[in-house]
């Protein structure tokens, strides 16, 4: 019998998605009779017409998701890859789920907006993860980027000093997307503060409620993250073009950054008159902006799940020869080390770029040269040495220990001045 079992569990790559198929299939028979019986007895009503328009639209988007989520979980062979792909996977069902649960139960909206804001910051995190392992693996990315030609600031940033290609770039465009991920969350907690206490104003743009402070920090923090993405993008499209990275690209600006901008014209339509606002209407307990805004993301959802599904297909990472173990598969991508470890990098490197700014320090350590490429070629073959005493203070020391500050190649790039 014991045999039998562990013989079962072993083939779990061939039951595994019939199961779930069969689950899914289960649960949409039975909720589907229950809430049709239960709005027609209500007399289905404006509002439940919606709901069941947007349950459908999430009932395909999920199983979609589901679909390719399992796939890469069962051909789970490039684990630095794969475990950031199935993150930004579950932004479709999370979405969907999250704003159908809005439109059915509108008191506990905050609550529940608060974990898809939170998630969106998530995934910009794993698709930058994504890339800079995909081009780690192929090469080494800051040494590659010092012989490239000099990336501009596009429009409206077009008046900063460029960015040095290698290190430097990399890291600015690492923590400049980085730090979406640590201000959404700080933002989302301080709104749900904000809506208990009675001083949020949703869709308000008064100055004395916190929406639109909130939202300006919100606007401000997304648009440095997707400047930082498309410059990192220019930076190394051709190095990304085995992988297909535009649709990808793609997909994660049309769902997180699109759904947010959305959510703000929405907001701005209503609150100037040009969407009309029955006030009059007693089943109206989300607003006018939230309900069309949640409607719009049930149906675009089930857009982007068979746009990820061609996006980030799991066949290229096939291999019939892999023994990856499903249990495994599915606790790697629920480990959030990862996540801890970077955030931890980003606050420091950024409490001590302030200290360093402050006292008239710049934030990385470069040899500059007019021609980037010569100075690379005419490096001396023999190392430098290494040791502690390359640190003039503290601040150096933190710096090398977080990979911004490069001594060596400093030392080096000195004596080829000499």
């Amino acid at each position: 019998m014991g045999f039998t079992c562990r013989n079962f569990i072993s083939k779990w790559r061939y039951w595994i998605i019939p199961l779930v198929v069969f689950l899914y299939a289960l649960a949409v028979l039975v909720f589907v009779p229950l809430f049709l019986v239960k709005s027609v007895q209500d007399g289905f009503n404006k509002r439940e017409q919606e709901i069941l328009i947007a349950g459908v639209f999430v009932g395909l988007a999920i199983p979609i998701s589901l679909w390719e989520i399992l796939q890469h979980v069962i051909h789970y062979t490039e684990p630095k890859l794969q475990k950031h792909i199935i993150r930004i996977l579950w932004m479709v069902p999370i979405y969907a789920i999250n704003a159908w649960l809005v439109l059915l139960y509108p008191k506990e909206s905050i609550y529940m907006d608060s974990v898809r804001e939170c998630y969106e910051a998530y995934v910009i995190y794993n698709f930058m993860k994504f890339l800079l392992n995909y081009l780690n693996a192929e090469m080494d990315l800051e040494a590659n980027l010092e012989v490239k030609p000099q990336v501009k600031h596009i429009f409206p940033l077009c008046c900063l000093s460029d960015w040095e290609m290698g290190r430097e770039f990399v890291h600015i465009c690492k923590h400049g997307i980085l730090q979406y991920t640590v201000v959404r969350p700080l933002t989302t907690a301080i709104s749900v503060i904000c809506e208990i206490t009675g001083v949020y104003g949703e869709g308000e743009f008064k100055g004395n409620v916190a929406y639109p402070y909130l939202l300006a920090a919100n606007n401000l923090s997304q648009f440095v993250a997707m400047y930082c993405l498309v410059l990192f993008y220019r930076a190394t499209a051709t190095e990304l073009r085995p992988m297909k990275p535009l649709p990808k690209f793609l997909c994660i600006k049309a769902v997180v950054f699109f759904s947010f901008f959305q959510g703000v014209l929405i907001d701005i339509l209503v609150y100037s008159g040009l969407i009309f606002h029955n006030t009059n209407t007693t089943d109206d307990e989300l607003g006018v902006s939230k309900r069309l805004q949640n409607f719009l993301i049930c149906i675009e959802m089930c857009m982007a799940a068979v746009a990820h599904h061609y996006s980030f297909s799991h066949k290229q990472y096939i291999n019939e020869d892999s023994s990856q173990n499903c249990c495994q598969a599915f606790l790697a991508m629920w480990d959030v080390s990862d996540v801890q470890h970077d955030i931890q990098e980003h606050l420091g490197i950024v409490s001590s770029s302030i200290s360093r700014r402050i006292r008239g320090r710049s934030m990385y350590n470069f040899a500059r040269g007019s021609d980037e490429s010569a100075n690379l070629v005419s490096r001396p073959s023999t190392s430098a040495p290494t040791d502690m005493g390359l640190y003039q203070n503290d601040d150096e020391e933190l710096f090398m220990k977080y990979g911004a500050v490069d001594n060596v190649r400093n030392s080096a790039g000195n004596v080829d001045k000499v």
